[in-house]
């Protein structure tokens, strides 16, 4: 959920200030870009060093660098931030952001902050408790500001109760779980293939496309970014995913991909086949390396199962079923037919004709044409763009099928 964020990390002064150490490195394992922003009290619980070491960013604590002249601006810090997360947050800082006091760079960049803003409160008992403290948590979170509420434990004081920050682990689970729960596609189980597949002739030879996996892999990213979990049948490539939690299943032939796709697309709530999927695969493989000689070589072929026909027959009320269409002439025809005679809720058509598309290319040009042959052109894009086109219109068919 965090891949890929940029996170502002705010710490207070506070001397639950030695756990923002454990939090940058949660954040970071998790894929995310920290930017560490202390007020000046905070510093004399932690070092901006070791926040620095761990973050690999500089920490900013003051308005101005003395050294160089430089200005930390604010403005720009609270307009960069995917995340800010405050933790811990003190009384005296909780105070400053419900009332708009920005008398430091921390509370200055919260004031200028365009993203969800997290504060984790650490302070005694009765600090917590008292009327004062509850009124300005009541009234950040009006202005829409999510708490992460304390613990119960020993304090610094000696007392027992209410006011420790919440663990770091519970902190990144939270904000996890916030996050996901506002995904197009939490909850829905996605089935997608990508790469090629191999088909032996000897134990040394194969035959195979020049599909690369990029198109499949960035579907899956994608989808793994919208909240679904996703199960990634990937024939033979280099790629590899962005998301942890992608479920990845490595197979070779055209029968493995089958034999993985049946085991999970019963329980899937769509499925995208982009892999390039041989139809032939050799009548007899051969136990030995078949050596070189005088003449040509003939290998009988025979047909590999169709795995998206295959799907089609099997699809269930609700589950959305796309493919892919890779065409060098007569493309729209072609697609629409392979649309109807397969099943399908729609189809990604892309031309080798096209500059930019096909193959091993890090951009893709595609029409996606529906159940109904309605047609949708889309321009030269990246490869995450087009992912990201086609897993909106997958999250568009599930939420109508359901």
């Amino acid at each position: 959920m965090l891949e890929g964020k940029k996170i502002i990390l705010g710490i207070c002064g506070s001397i639950a200030a030695y756990k923002s150490a454990s939090l940058i490195r949660l954040l970071v394992k998790a894929g995310a870009d920290v930017q560490v922003v202390m007020t000046p009290d905070a510093t004399n619980f932690i070092t901006p060093l070791t926040l620095s070491t761990l973050s690999k960013r500089p920490v900013f604590v003051e308005y101005f660098i003395p050294e160089t002249g430089e200005w930390n601006n604010h403005v720009e810090l609270g307009l960069w931030a995917d995340l800010f997360i405050i933790a811990p947050t003190s009384a005296n800082t909780l105070a400053k952001m419900a009332n708009g006091l920005s008398d430091n760079l921390l509370t200055a960049v919260y004031l200028s902050a365009k993203c969800p803003v997290y504060f984790a409160p650490a302070m005694d008992l009765d600090m917590w408790k008292h009327e004062s403290t509850q009124s300005n948590i009541q009234k950040l979170q009006s202005y829409g500001n999510i708490l992460i509420p304390p613990g119960k434990g020993e304090l610094a004081s000696g007392l027992y109760g209410e006011g420790r920050m919440a663990e770091p682990e519970e902190i990144v689970a939270f904000i996890e779980a916030a996050i996901k729960k506002k995904l197009p596609l939490v909850n829905q189980t996605i089935l997608v293939t990508a790469g090629p597949t191999y088909e032996a002739i000897d134990p040394v030879r194969f035959i195979g496309n020049h599909s690369s996996g990029k198109m499949g892999f960035a579907i899956a990213d994608q989808l793994a970014a919208m909240g679904a979990d996703v199960i990634l049948v990937a024939g033979p490539t280099s790629q590899s995913t962005k998301h942890k939690s992608i479920k990845r299943v490595d197979v070779t032939s055209a029968a493995e991909m089958l034999d993985a796709c049946l085991l999970y697309y019963k329980d899937a709530n769509a499925c995208v086949m982009c892999a390039a999927v041989a139809d032939y695969t050799p009548a007899s493989v051969s136990p030995q390396k078949i050596k070189k000689k005088e003449g040509s070589l003939n290998i009988e072929l025979k047909k590999t199962t169709d795995i998206l026909k295959t799907l089609g027959e099997k699809k269930q009320t609700g589950q959305v079923l796309a493919g892919f269409a890779l065409e060098t002439e007569n493309e729209e025809y072609n697609a629409a037919e392979k649309l109807k005679s397969k099943n399908l809720d729609f189809i990604v058509l892309n031309s080798l004709n096209d500059k930019g598309a096909g193959f091993k290319t890090d951009t893709n040009k595609i029409t996606i044409i529906d159940s109904n042959l309605q047609k949708t052109t889309f321009g030269l894009k990246s490869k995450d763009e087009v992912a990201a086109d086609i897993c909106n219109k997958v999250a568009q068919l599930i939420n109508e099928k359901n």
